[in-house]
């Protein structure tokens, strides 16, 4: 089973691009929580003794929260601005 479901369009752009929100979804939702373990254990980490490993996971997490929450960023304001081009066209939504 896929992680990001693709409704069925008839429409080949509007199904690439429902493919592609679902990715935008999955890594946002991934990034953000990367950047919630960091913040988490940070705060954990001021609080008690500061252990090398927990640097390693607040470092690790934020960058790979990092690469996979920036094209998320993009990918989803591109996919916004298709959806509002589309409505100011009036070309079909679905």
């Amino acid at each position: 089973m896929s992680a990001v479901s693709e409704p069925s369009y008839s429409d080949p752009v509007l199904a690439k691009r429902a493919r592609i929100d679902g990715w935008v979804k999955l890594g946002k939702r991934i990034g953000y929580g990367l950047y919630l373990v960091s913040i988490v254990l940070f705060f954990v980490a001021l609080f008690t003794e500061m252990k090398d490993w927990m640097v390693t996971v607040i470092i690790g997490s934020m960058v790979v929260g990092s690469i996979v929450l920036a094209p998320a960023i993009v990918f989803g304001y591109g996919i916004k601005s298709a959806i509002r081009d589309d409505r100011e066209h009036g070309r079909p939504l679905a």
